[in-house]
C-alpha cells in the first residue's frame, strides 16, 4: 500500500514474478467512473472508492477460499478502506506499507507516461493518508531489488 507513485506496481509485480504468485492491481478493480473522474483531475470520495474497496475484498476472499497466494498493490490509505478489504481475512494477509516524501513521489508521479492519475492528485491522496501501524514499512525511495528483497526477508517468503 501507499501514495501515488510509491512503487507498488513495480514492487508488485517484481515480488510476485520472484514468488510465483498472481499479481493484481488494485487500480483494475475501479470502476470506469472512478478512473475518469481521477483523470480529469478530481479526487475521489470515500463514496466512489466503495465498491472499488468491495471489488478488492471479494478478490482477496476468492484467493484465499482457492488457496491460492497473491501479491496485491492498492492505495488503500485510510484505516477505513483497510478494514473492508481486510474484513474476516487479516490472518491471511500481510500488509507492506512504502513510504515516501512528497517531493519523491511528485517527481515520480511527473514523470508517469499513461497513467490516469495527475499529480495534483498527490495532496489529497496525503490529507486522507492514516500511515497504519501494524504494517511492514519501507522506504519507498530504495532501488526496487531492494525494496523487494527487505519485503521477503520480513515476511520469510
Amino acid at each position: 500500500m501507499g501514495v501515488a507513485g510509491a512503487g507498488k506496481t513495480t514492487i508488485g509485480r517484481r515480488l510476485a514474478d520472484e514468488l510465483g504468485w498472481q499479481f493484481s492491481d488494485g487500480d483494475d478493480f475501479h470502476p470506469a467512473a472512478n478512473i475518469e473522474k481521477m483523470r480529469q483531475g478530481h479526487a475521489l470520495t470515500d463514496a466512489d472508492r466503495q465498491p472499488w474497496l468491495e471489488r478488492i475484498h471479494a478478490a482477496i476472499v476468492d484467493r484465499i477460499s482457492r488457496g491460492q497466494p497473491a501479491v496485491l498493490a492498492c492505495s488503500i490509505l485510510k484505516a477505513r478502506y483497510r478494514a473492508i478489504v481486510e474484513a474476516g481475512c487479516d490472518s491471511h494477509l500481510r500488509l507492506v506499507y512504502l513510504k515516501a516524501g512528497k517531493n519523491l513521489l511528485r517527481e515520480r508521479v511527473a514523470h508517469r507516461v499513461d497513467h490516469f492519475l495527475r499529480q495534483e492528485l498527490l495532496e489529497s491522496q496525503f490529507a486522507i493518508l492514516e500511515e497504519p501501524a501494524d504494517a511492514l514499512v519501507i522506504d519507498a525511495a530504495l532501488p526496487p531489488q531492494e525494496i523487494v528483497g527487505q519485503i521477503r526477508s520480513a515476511l520469510g517468503v
